[in-house]
Parts: structure tokens; sequence; C-alpha cells
């Protein structure tokens, strides 16, 4: 199905993975509202859509903090209209190390940022995407659900998007047959600034056979970029699939 003519909200849109999703989508014909914590980052992702001929409005908010993200589903509705595509893609991999030396503290901002805030912002869009009879929930996850033992020192990451995998998995059977579907995307290994931080901060916090692989796989050139990881994720919004974990691998 073709998605020109329709609004999307896309989070993490400042650079990355969410910055290509966005341009992408204003290929396709698609207006979106952004979301990022910094405004020099989504500025630039604006300029990137409207090269396209796109067109985006960038909304800066920061998804950890308190109230953020029904506040950005309220203006995104003022600025576009009925929101008719939800791309949550903004994540946080801190805190990073042993987990008895993690406090609670740390954990419950990870988990605001990766799981409540897609949630808060489903519970605000999706009743008016029932209402239209059309929506799409896509819910940015990461392969490491699949090997949670992998990542030896990123137990809240771990555990975040296992918890962001499940609710979106359940939304979809609640949604069935109400022209609505919710999915998960596993991106890959992409090129992004959070694979710098960890290649940059994860020594000594990281076991050091992990902390190895993220090295090794940035030497080798094995990661995909983010224009690449973008393209399998939109090619696959318009379908009616709903309840599956999109890979892309898969592609």
């Amino acid at each position: 199905m073709s998605l020109s003519g329709r609004t999307a909200l896309v989070t993490g849109a400042g650079r990355g993975i969410g910055r290509a999703i966005a341009v992408r989508l204003a290929a396709e014909g698609v207006t979106s509202a952004l979301v990022a914590r910094t405004g020099s980052e989504l500025a630039e992702t604006v300029r990137l859509v409207r090269e396209q001929g796109g067109k985006a409005v960038a909304l800066p908010a920061d998804l950890g903090a308190p109230g953020a993200a029904a506040e950005v589903a309220e203006r995104a509705c003022r600025e576009l209209g009925a929101v008719e595509v939800l791309v949550n893609n903004a994540a946080v991999v801190q805190p990073i190390g042993p987990s008895t030396e993690m406090s609670v503290a740390t954990w419950a901002a990870a988990f605001d940022v990766n799981v409540f805030a897609p949630v808060a912002l489903a519970m605000a869009l999706v009743p008016q995407m029932v209402e239209r009879g059309w929506g799409r929930v896509v819910n940015v996850s990461s392969g490491i659900v699949a090997m949670p033992g992998f990542m030896v020192g990123g137990n809240a990451y771990a555990a975040t998007k296992a918890a962001l995998e499940a609710h979106t998995l359940n939304l979809a059977a609640e949604l069935e047959g109400k022209g609505v579907t919710a999915n998960v995307y596993r991106p890959g290994a992409v090129d992004t600034a959070m694979q710098d931080w960890i290649r940059e901060q994860g020594e000594g916090r990281l076991d050091a056979a992990t902390y190895a692989h993220f090295l090794r796989s940035h030497a080798d050139e094995a990661l995909i970029t983010p224009e690449t990881s973008a393209r399998s994720l939109v090619s696959r919004i318009g379908l009616a699939d709903t309840g599956r974990i999109w890979d892309v691998a898969d592609a």
C-alpha cells in the first residue's frame, strides 16, 4: 500500500536510523513530525527531508521527561492533523556495566525512554487511528532480544527492548481487525552514534568479549548504514502485517 499523503511521527529523528527513516518516508510522500532532544540535529533532518521535496515539522523534546510523550503527541496532531504512522525509534543504551553496580534509578531512566515513551505515544495516537480505520505502529527494537545473554553489561538495554517487543505484540493482538497494525522492527547492526558511544565508553563496562565484538564489527566494516536499515523498514510499513517481528535481514 502506498504511503503517499500519510502523516507520521518519528522519534529519535535527529540522527542515525531515525533521520534515515524520516528522509525515506519523505521520499514516499509522507509528511512527518520529527522528535529528538537536540534541536540543531532535528533542523538538519528537516533540511534533508525538504531536499527530497517532503514536508516535516521539528518537535524538540526529551521523551524521558514526565509528560513529554503526551505533549509531543498533542503538538504533532496540532501541526499535522491525525497522525497515521507512529515510529518509535528513540532509545538509550545506558546504563551499561555490571548489573549489581547499576542503580534502580538508572534502570528507570532507560525504561522511561525505551518503553514508557512508546507506550504513552501509542496511548495518545492509537485511538484516532482506530477511529479512522487505518494506522501503523512500529517499535524499533534490537536483535539483543533474540540473544539477551550476548551483550554482557547491557542488561538494562536488553530488558527494555524485550519489554517493548512484548508490549508491541500484545497491542497488535488487541487491535486485530481494526485496521491498525503494530509491529516490531529489529534494525540490524547499524553504524550509528550509539555504536560510537559503546566503542568509546564500553571498555571496562561491558565484558571483554562483548566489547571486542563491537570493536571488531566496526573495524571489519560489518555495520550497515542507517539508510539501508531505513529502506528495509519503510518498505514494510504499508503492509497489512501485524504482530510481526521484522528483521532487516529478512527484507
